[in-house]
């Protein structure tokens, strides 16, 4: 079935009709007579995933014992109190 929304309804509820037709329901909306449809386009192959750009992190780091800090000479790696 497919959703049937006026232009001023359209313009409130354009992210939900959004989701909806990116879920494959089709979407008609009316402006002074004349309708448009909304649609997923799938052309082209799909969006790469991004790698992660840290893939290990040391332990101290990860327990907290270092931490990056802002100082005079700028950003530097300082030991917190933390052992």
């Amino acid at each position: 079935m497919s959703k049937r929304v006026p232009a001023s309804i359209a313009r409130e509820r354009f992210a939900d009709l959004l989701d909806a037709a990116e879920a494959g329901q089709p979407v008609i909306i009316e402006r002074r007579g004349v309708r448009y449809s909304l649609a997923k386009v799938t052309e082209g192959r799909p969006p790469r995933r991004r790698r992660a750009l840290v893939t290990a992190v040391d332990a101290a780091v990860a327990d907290g014992q270092w931490t990056w800090d802002w100082g005079r000479d700028g950003l530097t790696f300082s030991k917190t109190g933390k052992s």
